[in-house]
């Protein structure tokens, strides 16, 4: 079946990497996801893996099967896309956020207008939706949260988190927004109803603009250099003037004024007026 897809013979089967390139405009083709913007390196070792899982001789037999098998493709979707969040990741950085950051933006907007990029299982934006309702201000916040998997959007409407997720959570907030279920906590339905959740692609779909705060951490690590550069100009201009972009630890944008930002805090980032 890959030999057909491709029209190759058996006398001329591809290289592995013809094999994987292929593969990559393939993916492109079905799930408009661009694997050539991600380091190939960790991209390609993790998918092999994937791929020799179910046995696999090829990418070109493993992306006929993808094409037929729902399941498949989910699979891959998880894989590609590194689903790993917890609820206040380097809680040093979110106290800033709270204690410095969010009340200087409220002081300019009426309404705060926020975006969680890359949202995974939602960890991140219910930290937000929890210190905006700590803070008395949620009901005076738009917070959308999107990611390009629509398994762990799913997974972050459900909104039941395994206690390690919650490790880093101060005690006060488990207690007022989880409710403990069968060895597992159930974020309050006060937070779920305050985010939006919606399926997006990074690389690919439109931004939309005049964020006060748009959150990206930890996804950033996985684009090559190129695409980082393109997805910094886009946040940039997708922030209001005086607008803030928080990424992750291992994040530092080295550059910052060739996107129209200058450094506001560690890991923060302003957009300039």
């Amino acid at each position: 079946m890959g030999d057909h897809l491709f029209g190759l013979s058996a006398t001329s089967l591809p290289s592995e990497d013809e094999d994987f390139a292929r593969f990559i405009v393939n993916i492109k083709r079905l799930t408009s996801i661009d694997l050539s913007q991600y380091k190939e390196s960790q991209m390609r070792r993790r998918l092999t893996t994937l791929r020799m899982k179910y046995g696999y001789k090829s990418f070109a037999d493993y992306f006929a099967a993808l094409s037929a098998d729902a399941r498949l493709r989910n699979e891959f979707l998880d894989r590609m896309t590194i689903n790993v969040s917890e609820f206040w990741r380097n809680p040093n950085r979110w106290q800033v956020l709270k204690d410095k950051f969010l009340p200087e933006l409220m002081k300019t907007s009426p309404r705060l207008n926020i975006w969680s990029a890359a949202c995974s299982t939602g960890e991140e934006p219910y930290t937000l939706a929890m210190i905006l309702d700590s803070m008395n201000v949620l009901d005076r916040a738009s917070l959308v949260a999107t990611d390009i998997d629509e398994g762990v959007l799913e997974k972050a409407k459900v909104g039941v988190y395994l206690e390690r997720s919650l490790r880093d959570v101060p005690v006060s907030y488990k207690n007022t927004y989880f409710t403990a279920a069968d060895g597992a906590y159930k974020v309050s339905d006060k937070l779920k109803k305050a985010v939006k959740l919606q399926k997006q692609n990074l690389l690919l779909d439109k931004f939309g603009d005049k964020y006060d705060l748009i959150v990206c951490r930890n996804v950033m690590i996985y684009f090559t250099e190129e695409a980082k550069h393109i997805l910094y100009g886009k946040f940039a201009q997708a922030l209001k003037p005086g607008g803030l972009l928080f990424v992750g630890s291992t994040e530092q944008i080295f550059s910052p004024g060739q996107y129209g930002l200058e450094t506001a805090d560690t890991f923060f980032y302003r957009r300039m007026i």
